[in-house]
């Protein structure tokens, strides 16, 4: 009887420790939960920090996509089969017009596309240069840009004439040969006031300005040049409004512009930040109603940079801007409501996010060159995080939903980690990272080997061969994979497995913003 007691007793005791630790469990998680959903602002990140080893490793391969795609006399070559090709580029207009990067698998270089390639470069080493440098990449994502924006200079030889393509696409895509054995001719194709190509000077404007920022201290000489240039590109662009696809329709084939708007207030959005002069922002403001889509997400691409312009254009009010009337701190504030729009469609638990998804979590638009709407995003998605972080800024809401800046950082992480090898494929879409990616990456240079001579056809018996290619396009982001998440390596599927340069740029400052973390600044200049 009185052991049966003692165990009565005992049972109690555990009953109540039992409960008691319910409780306590019970409201750890209730403050973790209160806390997570406070307004209490995360504290801002100070200089770079530890360094992520497998995004520093990506980001280090990726850059060198950059001096694959170069063209002219190269300098400190560091691709072993690479050489000087498109020498006499320009001649027939007497401009040197050597410089600059050949846009993907082919030898056009196509100046629309080139230049976005220029100004998302700059983007991000204007926020991200600190965490580049904290892995020796700030030099040479410099020198990549300075590549293309010395062949931007002078393909702008007077204030309204702009060289926009070296090369005849057509013509191109009919040989298969390496760049440093082209013997073709190779045409120029200008926008002017008879031609006017709205967009493509629009665009190059946003390249000069963003990179006249980049270049402001360790060069003040070049910086003042390409800003002299962005202003009468600028001007140009938007005196003489017209499509570059509607003035050379032969465009319409490979880079065909949806409409010039969005470069308008992009170029007028990285003028505003290069030289603070407030018409510029006044010009994003009173055109936004017509031009910006406000409250309509869209999708960062090369031929839409409206997503691209509401993030840019946050930082204006997140960080607060001198002067800023009433009247038009209401139109930025339309900006900086459509930059959360977007990034609430990428959240994937958000009531309005976009079901534009593979079943794996990757943002999927296009099968055309897929991997870059989710990379685009999640650069922005980055940025915006920071921007948060940096203003204090404690959470974004999403039709009632709260969510942190870490929140947007995790999606962001989700895409880059797919693109690395995280997938159903299991391979690596950044060639040369790890030990399985594509092979037969769809580029003439990359599958012909660097000893052999060929002329413009003989060459497609590396195009058919059935070896995998025998130098490696190291850094490269391919296309990537289709719907249902197949990907098929084979050097016939452009597609899939065509590289582009712009693609390039997206993956440099996604993953520059991850290598580490530190505050972004607040002001460019």
């Amino acid at each position: 009887m009185g052991e049966r007691s003692k165990s009565k007793g005992w049972c109690g005791w555990f009953l109540v420790l039992v409960v008691a630790a319910v409780v306590a469990v019970a409201v750890v998680l209730f403050i973790r939960k209160k806390s997570d959903n406070s307004d209490k602002a995360a504290p801002v990140p100070g200089p770079p920090g530890a360094i992520d080893e497998k995004y520093s490793d990506a980001l280090k391969l990726a850059m060198q996509f950059f001096d694959v795609q170069k063209s002219g006399e190269l300098e400190d070559n560091k691709i072993s089969w690479r050489g000087n090709s498109a020498l006499q580029d320009g001649s027939e207009a007497k401009l040197d017009l050597s410089k600059g990067m050949y846009d993907a698998g082919d030898h056009i270089k196509f100046g629309f596309p080139m230049a976005f390639t220029a100004t998302v470069l700059s983007w991000a080493i204007l926020e991200y240069g600190d965490q580049m440098d904290a892995v020796d990449q700030l030099e040479p994502a410099k020198d990549s840009l300075k590549w293309i924006t010395d062949y931007l200079i002078n393909a702008h030889p007077s204030e309204n004439v702009l060289y926009i393509q070296v090369g005849d696409p057509k013509a191109d895509h009919k040989c298969w040969e390496r760049p440093e054995d082209m013997k073709e001719k190779r045409p120029l194709t200008q926008v002017n006031t008879s031609a006017p190509g709205t967009e493509v000077a629009a665009e190059t404007a946003a390249a000069m300005a963003s990179a006249s920022l980049v270049f402001k201290t360790s060069d003040s000489s070049y910086s003042d040049t390409l800003l002299k240039h962005a202003k009468q590109l600028f001007n140009f662009a938007d005196k003489y409004r017209g499509s570059y696809s509607v003035s050379i329709p032969e465009v319409q084939t490979f880079y065909n512009s949806t409409g010039y708007e969005d470069e308008l207030l992009w170029a007028a959005s990285w003028l505003y930040h290069a030289t603070g002069d407030y018409s510029y922002l006044k010009y994003t403001v009173q055109n936004g109603k017509a031009f910006a889509n406000w409250g309509s997400p869209t999708w960062f691409s090369w031929d839409n940079k409206l997503a691209g312009t509401q993030v840019l254009l946050s930082r204006v009010t997140l960080f607060g801007a001198k002067g800023v009337s009433n009247s038009d701190n209401s139109g930025l504030q339309m900006y900086r409501k459509t930059a959360e729009a977007v990034m609430c469609g990428l959240l994937p638990k958000s009531p309005t996010a976009t079901t534009s998804r593979t079943d794996s979590g990757l943002i999927w638009v296009s099968e055309w060159n897929a991997l870059q709407h989710p990379v685009a995003s999640a650069f922005l998605a980055v940025l915006y995080s920071d921007y948060m972080l940096s203003s204090r800024t404690a959470k974004l809401s999403c039709d009632g939903d709260s969510y942190k800046p870490s929140d947007l950082r995790k999606f962001a992480i989700s895409q880059v980690n797919y693109v690395l090898g995280e997938n159903p494929m299991q391979t690596s879409y950044l060639v040369g990272y790890r030990d399985k990616y594509p092979k037969y990456v769809h580029h003439r240079g990359a599958s012909i080997p660097a000893d052999a001579t060929t002329g413009c056809t003989d060459g497609f018996k590396w195009f058919n061969s059935k070896n995998p290619n025998p130098n490696v396009a190291v850094g490269a982001l391919v296309g990537g994979p289709f719907l249902n998440e197949s990907f098929v390596d084979s050097r016939n599927n452009s597609m899939q497995g065509e590289p582009t340069t712009y693609n390039g740029a997206f993956i440099v400052g996604l993953l520059s913003g991850l290598v580490t973390t530190s505050s972004v600044v607040q002001s460019f200049t």
